[in-house]
């Protein structure tokens, strides 16, 4: 599988000091937390303690996203600097990600509403090759 990442959202950063981690991930429950663990020792090996949990609420809910609509094997991929973090998860799903509006009872249907609440800025956009990326962004972008 090729992934084929946003690299228009990239472009213009590599004036900056940055690092980045990726990781390919099938679809299931156990990625959730494989890609939590991959938040946490990225951004603590990078000082970004911060930011950890917010980023690994934020990336669980599109990861599950991911798991539960996509069904397909996904990737992830994050790139710092000292000041943010962008945050990416990439799928062969054809469905644009909406907010759902649930009731106060639901218990699903408010990943996006968490994601919009934490995140500085997110959004989607078409993959080169199909599929979507859903990005966001943590810190001072």
């Amino acid at each position: 599988m090729t992934v084929p990442f946003a690299a228009t959202a990239l472009d213009g950063l590599d004036d900056f000091d940055t690092w980045s981690a990726e990781c390919l991930l099938p679809a299931v429950g156990a990625s959730v937390a494989e890609a939590r663990r991959l938040v946490r020792r990225e951004l603590t090996s990078r000082g970004r303690t911060d930011l950890v949990d917010d980023c690994q609420l934020i990336v669980s809910e599109l990861v599950t996203n991911a798991v539960r609509h996509a069904g397909t094997a996904f990737a992830l991929r994050l790139r710092g600097t000292a000041e943010w973090i962008y945050g990416e998860v990439y799928d062969t799903g054809g469905t644009a990600p909406r907010p759902r509006d649930p009731r106060p009872e639901s218990t699903d249907g408010r990943g996006l509403l968490i994601v919009g609440a934490l995140a500085a800025s997110w959004g989607y956009a078409p993959g080169a090759r199909g599929g979507k990326i859903v990005w966001f962004v943590l810190g001072d972008a």
